[in-house]
């Protein structure tokens, strides 16, 4: 997450990627899918502000689409994190 290391300044980075590996994978429909959804402002209790929240979400959505992933799957995974902060 070097590209949003300013904007991670006081955050636990190693939650942060656990959370959003989490998320991903219910997004994209994988095995924890059936098991644990992520609640609305679960991020929060990350310590990021909706700001870090939001380019967090951005970033995400920019390497999904660097990597060639299905618009469909990006979709997902916007409504998910946009479904966790309650938007």
């Amino acid at each position: 997450m070097s590209g949003l290391g300013p904007y991670l300044i006081g955050v636990d980075r190693s939650r942060l990627g656990g959370h959003l590996a989490l998320t991903l994978t219910v997004a994209l429909g994988g095995p924890a899918g059936d098991i644990v959804r992520p609640a609305a402002g679960a991020w929060r209790g990350l310590g990021l502000t909706e700001e870090q929240h939001r380019r967090v979400v951005d970033y995400l959505a920019g390497v999904l689409w660097a990597l060639d992933v299905p618009a469909g799957a990006v979709d997902a995974a916007r409504r998910a994190f946009a479904d966790e902060a309650g938007a």
